[in-house]
């Protein structure tokens, strides 16, 4: 960093006409010293931290911050979802199929880079909830930093999970190794533009139907159509609706069938707008298929999907399981932002 990160935000903020917000300028000040290799006393303690945990509501701005601070710093970096990441962690063992994959894994993430940058942390399956904590430690003990935006403060991290117990060394792990720092806004600036809301039909009838179908067509019309095929380790997904990046699938196509993280990112690899109809309302009957929602839609966002959508309900009634009711406001503010004309 050519200049002083604070100033350089100032900058930013002026460049993109946001308004300079105190809460996110002291964020931004512990970053530089998290990041800093100055060697002064008011470094020390901050020094010792590999881990940057950042959480908060939905649209307080962790990831414009995190994007600002991973585009400024000049070491080797890489930026990745939370869900990508462990997918390709998972690849990975599956091919060693031996006691060292965890060492084997990080040492090759050690040898690409120096930092890691885990967009949206969350843990939600036990078959990651039982393997972070040793996967952690030793991408700590390879001195690779990490920074983490999550909606969600670090003792709450799989609360309720299956056998969390077993779950309760990671959080002692990254608690050990992480500055912790919450922030807070009193808007969700992605709501701020709802009135310029054009792609969210509800509820789910014949007019709003009609609606969505002719939407299609209109953004389709002169391409041309193919039925693309989605391989996901065995998993065969038929797209029947694909016109050169636009896709159309039905809630139950993407989200009834046992389809994970990986299978929404190769979807994302071809497509630039999906639309999906008949999304219902969420209770603790369909909770599996909100969870999968959930993924699905932070993949997309990431991937900077367009979306065009109809729901059984305008997105502010569209309910929710008990154990998903904090991670999905995420998905909520998301899909305001997602479908905006």
């Amino acid at each position: 960093m050519d200049e002083n990160l604070e100033q350089s935000f100032f900058k930013f903020c002026k460049l993109n006409e946001f308004e300079i917000n105190p809460k996110q300028v002291e964020i931004i000040k512990l970053l530089e010293n998290f990041i800093s290799s100055k060697k002064n006393f008011s470094d020390f303690f901050l020094k010792k931290k590999l881990c940057f945990y950042l959480y908060g509501g939905v649209g307080v701005g962790k990831t414009m911050l995190l994007n600002f601070f991973y585009d400024q710093i000049k070491i080797t970096k890489q930026k990745i979802h939370f869900n990508e990441f462990m997918v390709n962690f998972h690849n990975f063992r599956h091919k060693e199929k031996n006691d060292s994959s965890i060492k084997n894994f990080v040492k090759t993430l050690k040898r690409k880079v120096d930092l890691i940058y885990l967009d949206e942390f969350q843990v939600t399956n036990i078959v990651d909830a039982m393997i972070l904590g040793k996967l952690f430690e030793v991408i700590f003990k390879e001195n690779i930093k990490i920074i983490i935006t999550t909606n969600i403060k670090l003792n709450d991290l799989y609360k309720d999970g299956l056998q969390r117990d077993q779950f309760l060394p990671f959080i002692s792990t990254i608690e050990k190794n992480s500055i912790e720092k919450e922030l807070t806004l009193d808007d969700d600036y992605r709501k701020q533009n709802l009135e310029k809301t054009r792609r969210i039909y509800f509820p789910l009838n014949e007019k709003n139907m009609f609606i969505i179908n002719q939407s299609f067509r209109i953004l389709t019309r002169g391409k041309k159509k193919e039925t693309k095929n989605i391989k996901t380790k065995g998993r065969k997904l038929v797209i029947n609706n694909f016109y050169e990046g636009i896709a159309k699938f039905k809630f139950n196509d993407l989200c009834e069938e046992k389809l994970g993280s990986e299978d929404y990112i190769n979807i994302a690899n071809v497509c630039k707008h999906v639309f999906i109809s008949n999304i219902p309302v969420f209770n603790d009957i369909n909770s599996n298929q909100q969870l999968r929602f959930i993924t699905l839609i932070d993949i997309f966002y990431e991937k900077m999907i367009k979306l065009t959508v109809s729901c059984e309900k305008n997105l502010e009634n569209l309910g929710s399981s008990k154990l998903h009711k904090e991670i999905f406001k995420r998905t909520l503010s998301r899909l305001y932002q997602m479908t905006l004309s």
